[in-house]
């Protein structure tokens, strides 16, 4: 069950904060953005983020104006409970979203996640038909392939860009990088027939675009890869090219929700 909270003066009026609680009992934060429109997105944040982020609090109100929006904290992030598993146990806290998401009266949601958080949208989207669409922004393969260069001079502009006038910025409490998790190669082509739209950066620091291309040969149709020239890792394509970043996102959403609309 959700417990629903007061509204708080960080979000906007029509944004409800909310607390979830999982299965394994941690509490998720969240926050739902309630426009009106018959379809919901569901963001996902990566590693080190939070959904009060400046990055991500400007792209949930750009996604807002054509689709509701539920923005979370995973475990270990912001305002959730617990400590974060490096996608061992972040499913849990993606299937409690997506079940409040239902119970708002949602037929057709999609989701958008970003590094870590792509990876948990696909390892939920192949056990969770709850799920209509997916967007995969940066996603690794398999967590030990991944190139962790965190002392890169971008991932440092990326601290100073997110760390917003009230000083909510980046964090992680994490836990046991070693737990036994599931790797997103191993079980793409399970997601089918919910569509897939990889998208990655050519710049990628921390994720190189090998990780989508790989994922997108082992995706069963239907899917589509799309690698953006002179962009970095995650939200770092929203931030350099905003307009063809949100037209990827509205064309995919309005394509493959429309889709699973007319099909029903």
């Amino acid at each position: 069950m959700f417990k629903k909270t007061v509204s708080s003066d960080k979000q906007p009026s029509d944004v409800l904060p909310l607390k979830l609680k999982t299965k394994d009992r941690h509490v998720i934060s969240g926050g739902h953005y309630r426009r009106g429109h018959p379809q919901a997105i569901v963001l996902a944040h990566g590693f080190f983020n939070n959904k009060d982020v400046f990055l991500f609090k400007k792209l949930a109100e750009d996604l807002a104006r054509s689709y509701d929006v539920v923005a979370f904290d995973f475990r270990g992030h912001g305002e959730s409970s617990g400590l974060f598993g490096w996608t061992a146990q972040e499913h849990q806290d993606m299937d409690e979203v997506i079940k409040y998401t239902r119970e708002q009266g949602y037929q057709h949601i999609g989701v958008l996640g970003f590094s870590l958080g792509a990876a948990v949208a696909l390892i939920t989207a192949s056990q969770n038909r709850h799920i209509h669409s997916v967007i995969a922004v940066s996603a690794p393969f398999d967590f030990w392939k991944i190139d962790y260069r965190f002392w890169e001079p971008e991932m440092l502009a990326d601290l100073q860009l997110n760390i917003g006038p009230k000083g909510i910025g980046k964090g992680v409490r994490p836990g046991n990088p070693f737990a036994e998790k599931i790797r997103p190669l191993d079980i793409v082509d399970k997601i089918a027939p919910t569509p897939v739209l990889f998208m990655h950066g050519a710049q990628d620091w921390l994720i190189k675009p090998q990780h989508s291309e790989k994922l997108f040969a082992a995706a069963a149709e239907p899917k589509r890869l799309v690698i953006i020239p002179n962009a970095g890792h995650a939200e770092k394509i929203y931030d350099s090219h905003p307009q063809e970043f949100m037209r990827l996102c509205q064309e995919w959403f309005s394509r493959t929700l429309l889709s699973q609309e007319e099909a029903v």
